[in-house]
């Protein structure tokens, strides 16, 4: 059937089908009112970022995350994009005519791979709880395989919560909407996988009463 692909993880929702992804941000701001695009704002000066950073964003969709990124990096700052569908290879290089401080590469996370650079900054934002946990692993050595000595992972994700103290209306939200996956994400001790993985968690920061949270951690020198 026309715009049907076929998904790789079909319990997953991280796969967009071609409309969906062709105008997710569009979608994700009616659904919410306006109330993504504060808030991504909000976390996205909470990172930290230095204007000569080099950024890799994993999972960088249509590059929304990215243009605000840029907007902390200085003339020698860069980002490079990762993403598997080609709907959002088009967004993401619609956003930046610099190709050389933004560029876009279609790449698969979830299995080894090497771009053969290192960077100061791995970023990914809700992406981890869209795979199973094994998969999360390859995808986190991925992160590490490409930073520098010192350098930062931030993981912009659901947070741990015991999903059963919500209120009624966030455990359906989050069952109805979300994919079986993230229902096991949020049970796992992210700061100790993070830490086995010879990351120093150094900072969180909660949004949503506590339910989303930016981890940042670091590599040792």
């Amino acid at each position: 059937m026309a715009g049907k692909r076929e998904k790789i993880y079909p319990e997953s929702k991280i796969e967009l089908s071609p409309f969906v992804a062709r105008h997710y941000d569009f979608l994700l701001d009616l659904v919410t009112l306006g109330g993504y695009a504060r808030f991504i704002r909000k976390a996205m000066a909470d990172l930290g970022i230095k204007p000569e950073d080099s950024i890799l964003d994993l999972g960088c969709g249509t590059g929304r995350n990215a243009e605000l990124m840029m907007k902390y990096l200085g003339p020698t700052g860069k980002i490079t994009g990762l993403d598997l569908l080609p709907e959002m290879q088009e967004q993401f290089q619609k956003r930046f005519k610099d190709r050389a401080r933004a560029s876009f590469q279609q790449q698969r996370i979830d299995v080894p791979f090497d771009l053969g650079e290192k960077y100061d900054l791995a970023f990914m934002s809700f992406v981890l709880h869209g795979f199973p946990q094994p998969t999360r692993m390859i995808i986190l050595e991925n992160a590490r395989r490409h930073l520098k000595p010192g350098g930062r992972l931030t993981i912009l994700d659901y947070a741990e919560f015991p999903l059963e103290e919500k209120s009624k209306l966030f455990r359906w939200v989050f069952r109805t909407f979300e994919c079986k996956y993230a229902l096991d994400f949020i049970e796992y001790d992210w700061k100790a996988i993070l830490r086995q993985l010879d990351f120093q968690v150094e900072e969180e920061k909660y949004y949503f009463k506590r339910s989303i949270r930016l981890l940042k951690s670091r590599l040792p020198d």
